[in-house]
């Protein structure tokens, strides 16, 4: 282990820390909805810098690209090596930990260029995201030693209801927009590329059940325990395995498309058969659609800009489709607002929003 005085390795490596401590603090932040972009990014630049630390206190300064044994420039800087060359040229991690990095090196390259402010990739990730940052900490305490140990961790979200609705639980599976879609498709992509034991591994992705602790438990517990598996007894792992049974989701494969999806008639007829009386007509569902400002007009450049909770663009048939979420926002409103539908017309007319989050139940 190396033995830092002030130098370049040392600045390098403390620029890695910070750059995954930072990572850490923006995916940390309750409202933060750049999360998962940050995240990779900072832990990308993180690891890259690790082991541009390890290779100049162990080689010196020789992780450049080189091209006839000239060095390769970009605006008058050398090009040092980028992460997926770090990885070949290290060569010493493990297969898990190797496809956890290579999965979010072409993860960042995907969503470099794009904008995808969706929780769901979020929750789709987050298990990855964790293995990333633990074995961060791990290499960078076998290069460096102890004492540049970070203890940090990604917590999880704090929710404002312990009920879920059957909605929220389907979030992280819906395909909400082109982009979005991409993303998910590569993340299924790139795990069932994996064989069994690399993606069983808690260096490629840590996976965790919940489970309320109600027992007589010490109250000096801490709220959130994290067990490792290696560490675990043969009895413990077939109760764990047990576990696993009951709460797995079953996955069904169909043959289908734009399941639970509604189009305007089928809301309208919703809407008025929970309120038991006609409430809402296709004029005044497009005037609520176009105050709410759930999905773009007609002709927009980007169809796919819409409040995804509510609104969906179908690519295949070039039209929009509404969300079980709409019809329980609309029967609520129309319930509660007060406002009469010459007053909503006017607002559109006039180019007036009503704030959604205002108006719900």
């Amino acid at each position: 282990m190396a033995n830092l005085r002030r130098g370049k390795t040392k600045a390098t490596l403390e620029s890695s820390i910070d750059s995954a401590l930072l990572a850490v603090e923006i995916y940390n932040k309750p409202r933060t909805t750049f999360r998962s972009e940050a995240f990779v990014a900072l832990m990308v630049m993180a690891w890259t810098r690790l082991l541009h630390a390890y290779f100049n206190n162990s080689t010196g300064d020789r992780y450049y690209y080189k091209k006839k044994g000239r060095y390769e420039l970009i605006d008058g800087e050398r090009r040092a090596w980028e992460l997926g060359t770090c990885i070949k040229k290290y060569g010493k991690l493990s297969v898990p930990v190797e496809k956890n990095l290579q999965f979010f090196v072409m993860l960042r390259n995907k969503i470099e260029h794009r904008h995808i402010d969706k929780r769901e990739v979020d929750a789709l990730i987050f298990g990855e995201c964790q293995a990333l940052l633990y074995n961060y900490e791990n290499l960078l305490i076998a290069l460096f030693g102890h004492r540049y140990a970070l203890n940090e961790a990604l917590v999880y979200s704090l929710q404002f209801s312990h009920l879920r609705t059957p909605r929220q639980q389907q979030a992280n599976k819906s395909a909400l927009s082109k982009d979005l879609a991409d993303i998910v498709e590569y993340v299924e992509k790139y795990r069932t590329s994996l064989d069994e034991d690399t993606y069983n591994a808690q260096e490629y992705s840590i996976k965790l059940i919940q489970i309320p602790k109600i027992s007589n438990t010490n109250r000096a517990d801490a709220a959130i325990e994290f067990v490792k598996w290696d560490e675990l007894s043969p009895e413990d792992r077939a109760a764990y395995d047990q576990i696993v049974v009951i709460v797995k989701d079953k996955r069904v494969t169909v043959s289908a498309a734009n399941v639970k999806r509604l189009k305007p008639n089928t809301v309208v007829e919703r809407v008025n058969e929970h309120l038991g009386r006609v409430a809402l007509t296709t004029n005044l569902h497009v005037t609520l659609y176009k105050v709410f400002r759930i999905r773009p007009p007609n002709g927009a450049d980007d169809p796919f800009e819409t409040n995804t909770e509510f609104c969906l663009f179908d690519e295949t048939h070039s039209d929009y489709v509404y969300q079980d979420a709409w019809v329980e926002f609309l029967v609520h409103f129309l319930q509660t607002s007060g406002l009469t539908p010459a007053q909503l017309r006017l607002s559109e007319r006039s180019g007036e929003s009503l704030d959604i989050d205002q108006h719900r139940a």
